[in-house]
């Protein structure tokens, strides 16, 4: 089994950006950990980040024509709130999704609190902190089988 994490734009900053909002650990630190989660699980987590918009829809559908990959873990960043594209991508590559964001965006700005992306997602975490990204695989490694 193949449980795809994909990060959208900023991600690759965690560990500097904003550290009172997404903590001092970095993006590899964070992959480094939930892959090997995972392989304790038996599974392969395949890691993509892009700030690109495109390269992220791109990368979706490689990843959904892969029977072997039964599900994704998605932080779409700001894309979340923006982006009708990502939201087709994920609801025409039929593949199970749970979006995640780190901080709680329904305690942040007013524009953060509507995600374009949530209804086409299977669930939604957020605010957890990265325990976010591991409750996802959590769950998906147990509803993909």
């Amino acid at each position: 089994m193949k449980i795809a994490l994909l990060n959208g734009p900023n991600l690759d900053r965690l560990g500097k950006r904003e550290p009172e909002i997404y903590g001092s650990t970095t993006l590899a630190q964070l992959e480094a950990k939930l892959s090997e989660t995972a392989r304790g699980m038996n599974i392969e987590l395949v890691t993509f980040q892009s700030n690109h918009e495109g390269d992220l829809i791109e990368k979706i559908y490689s990843l959904a024509d892969d029977p072997s990959v039964t599900g994704f873990i998605f932080n779409p960043g700001a894309y979340t709130h923006t982006s009708i594209a990502l939201r087709d991508a994920i609801a025409g590559c039929g593949k199970r999704f749970v979006e995640v964001h780190i901080s709680n965006i329904y305690r942040r700005e007013s524009f953060r609190h509507q995600s374009l992306t949530a209804p086409v997602s299977e669930g939604i975490i957020s605010g957890l902190g990265l325990y976010g990204y591991e409750a996802a695989l959590r769950y998906l490694a147990g509803t993909c089988s």
